[in-house]
C-alpha cells in the first residue's frame, strides 16, 4: 500500500474514534463509527490475501449490521424524546437496542463469533490495532449511557462473554484467536462492571490495552503466530521469552502483576453492591483462561525446544526490528499493583 494513503487511513481511523469520543450529538457519533469502519477495512486488507479479504468481509458485515441497529435504535429514541443527545436516553426499545448494537462492536457474547475469525486473518499489528483502538469508540458510547443500560440484558452478555472467552481460547494453538478470545473475556469483565462503576471500567480497559499492545509487540519482535514457533524462541531471545511469560501471567490476573488489580477491584466493587455469585462465578471462569495463558507460559518459557547445536544458543545478528516502546510496556503491565491504593481513592 502507498504510504501516503496508508497515513491519510490511519488519521481517518483516529478521527473517526475521537468524533465518536467527544461528541454528544448521536448522529456526529454514528458518523464517527463509519469513518473509523471505513478507514480501517483498506488497513485490514494491507497486504492482500484471500484470508484477509474473508476477514474484511465478516468485518465490514457485522459492523454494518450494528450501525444500522444503532442508527434504528438513535430514531427510536428521537421518535420519543425529540432531542439528540446522547445522555438523554430514556426510551427502553431504544436502550436495549442500543446495548445490543454497541455489544455487536465490541464482540460481546453471543455476537462473538466475528472476534476470533477477523482477528486471526490479518496481520499481527492490524490484529492490535482491532484488539485495542477499535474497543475504544463503542465503550466510550456505553460509558455515557450507562444510567440507562438494560442491567439484565448487560450482565447477561457480560457473564457470557466472560464464559465463552475462557472456553473458546481452550484448544487453540494460534496466537491471535488465543488474543481475540482473551479479548473476548476483557470485555466481559469491562461490561459487567460499568453499570456499577463506569469509571473503574476505564481503567479495566487502559491496563487492559496496555497488556494486549505489550503482547503484540512481543509477538511481532519474535514473527510468531502460532504455539509452536512461540516455543522455539528460547534460544534466540531468552529475555524476551521472560518477559512473555510475565506478561502472559499478568493477562492471566494472578498477583502480584498488574492484569490482578482490575479484577481484585471489580471483585471488590460487586461485593459492595451486595452481589455473591456473580464475582464468584467471574472468579471461577476466570481460571479458564488461566488455563491457556499457563499452557502458552509452559510451551514459552518453562520447556526446552529440541536443538541439534552442541551450543544452546543460537548466532546472534544485530536486530532489525525496532522494540516500539516495549519496556515502558511492559513495566506498566506488569508491575502497576503497589499503586492499587492510590487509583482506588481516585475512583
Amino acid at each position: 500500500m502507498n504510504p501516503s494513503i496508508f497515513i491519510i487511513l490511519l488519521t481517518t481511523l483516529i478521527l473517526g474514534t475521537m468524533l465518536v469520543i467527544t461528541s454528544s450529538h448521536w448522529l456526529l457519533a454514528w458518523i464517527g463509527f463509519e469513518m473509523n469502519m471505513m478507514a480501517f477495512i483498506p488497513i485490514m486488507m494491507k497486504t492482500p490475501s484471500p484470508r484477509a479479504t474473508e476477514a474484511s468481509t465478516k468485518y465490514l458485515l457485522t459492523q454494518a449490521t450494528a450501525s444500522a441497529l444503532l442508527m434504528m435504535a438513535i430514531i427510536i429514541n428521537l421518535m420519543y424524546s425529540g432531542q439528540w443527545t446522547i445522555t438523554k436516553l430514556f426510551n427502553p426499545t431504544a436502550s436495549t437496542l442500543m446495548t445490543v448494537a454497541l455489544a455487536i462492536k465490541l464482540g460481546l457474547a453471543p455476537f462473538h463469533f466475528w472476534v476470533p475469525e477477523v482477528t486471526q486473518g490479518i496481520p499481527l499489528t492490524t490484529g492490535l490495532i482491532l484488539l485495542t483502538w477499535q474497543k475504544l469508540a463503542p465503550l466510550s458510547i456505553l460509558y455515557q449511557i450507562s444510567p440507562s443500560i438494560n442491567l439484565y440484558l448487560m450482565l447477561i452478555m457480560s457473564l457470557l462473554s466472560i464464559l465463552i472467552g475462557g472456553w473458546g481460547g481452550l484448544n487453540q494453538t494460534q496466537l491471535r484467536k488465543i488474543m481475540a478470545y482473551s479479548s473476548i473475556a476483557h470485555m466481559g469483565w469491562m461490561t459487567t462492571i460499568l453499570p456499577y462503576s463506569p469509571t473503574l471500567m476505564l481503567l479495566n480497559l487502559l491496563i487492559y490495552i496496555t497488556m494486549t499492545f505489550t503482547m503484540f509487540m512481543l509477538f511481532i519482535q519474535n514473527s510468531t503466530t502460532t504455539t509452536l514457533s512461540l516455543a522455539q524462541t528460547w534460544n534466540k531471545t531468552p529475555i524476551i521469552t521472560t518477559l512473555t511469560m510475565l506478561t502472559l501471567l499478568s493477562m492471566g490476573g494472578l498477583p502480584p502483576l498488574s492484569g490482578f488489580m482490575p479484577k481484585w477491584m471489580i471483585i471488590q466493587e460487586l461485593t459492595k453492591n451486595d452481589l455473591l455469585i456473580m464475582p464468584t462465578f467471574m472468579a471461577i471462569t476466570a481460571l479458564l483462561n488461566l488455563y491457556f495463558y499457563m499452557r502458552l507460559t509452559y510451551s514459552t518459557a518453562l520447556t526446552l525446544f529440541p536443538s541439534t547445536n552442541n551450543m544452546k544458543m543460537k548466532w546472534q545478528f544485530y536486530p532489525t526490528k525496532r522494540a516500539t516502546l516495549l519496556p515502558t510496556a511492559i513495566v506498566i503491565s506488569t508491575m502497576l499493583l503497589p499503586l492499587t491504593p492510590m487509583l482506588s481513592i481516585l475512583l
